[in-house]
């Protein structure tokens, strides 16, 4: 009896390799990997994270089709996400997390940052981007995708265990542009495989 399987000579050569990192408000155009992990880096991750772009199809449905029919749907939207399970917290994730934040120096205690909810989200409070770059086993250029218009959506959630470091699950959903809204809200760099 003959095995089927998907493996051939170049699936060695398409694998994606290990967690990524996560980046906020990536240039594809003109930052490197070694530009941008100094100022633009999210921060150290455990467990990774996801990615996801969902388009929400409509059948449009006609009398005497029993069924789906080739060429009857319709995309309503996008829903596109993208995940990362930062473990090093800073006061800028903490901010991101809550999606309306501000912050700044606290006046008393003066060590501190103080960071508050606001009740409406303000166009200063989306990312221009979060872009996950990661490893691809066939080639020396990563795997880029870029969330745009990146807004937190579910919130600030810290757990806390004794032998454990907090972990802060950051979801951002991505928007269409005010100036364009045509072009779903990703976009995905996959490099060329020899």
């Amino acid at each position: 009896m003959p095995k089927f399987s998907g493996f051939t000579a170049n699936t060695p050569k398409h694998l994606q390799m290990d967690a990524g990192a996560f980046l906020k408000n990536y240039d594809v155009a003109k930052d490197t990997w070694d530009t941008a992990k100094a100022t633009k880096l999210l921060g150290a991750t455990a467990g990774g994270g996801s990615f996801s772009a969902v388009p929400t199809l409509r059948r449009i449905e006609v009398d005497g089709v029993k069924g789906a029919a080739k060429g009857m749907e319709t995309l309503d939207e996008w829903v596109v996400t993208l995940t990362a399970n930062v473990k090093e917290v800073t006061a800028e994730t903490i901010k991101m997390a809550l999606a309306a934040a501000q912050s700044g120096a606290a006046e008393s205690p003066a060590n501190y940052t103080k960071i508050t909810a606001k009740n409406e989200v303000a166009l200063e409070d989306y990312m221009d981007n979060l872009t996950w770059v990661g490893r691809l086993s066939g080639s020396n250029d990563p795997v880029i995708i870029v969330v745009k218009n990146a807004l937190c959506t579910n919130g600030l959630t810290v757990s806390f265990a004794d032998k454990s470091e907090g972990l802060i699950p950051i979801t951002v959903t991505g928007h269409y542009a005010l100036d364009d809204l045509e072009t779903p809200p990703f976009e995905i760099y996959y490099p060329k495989v020899s």
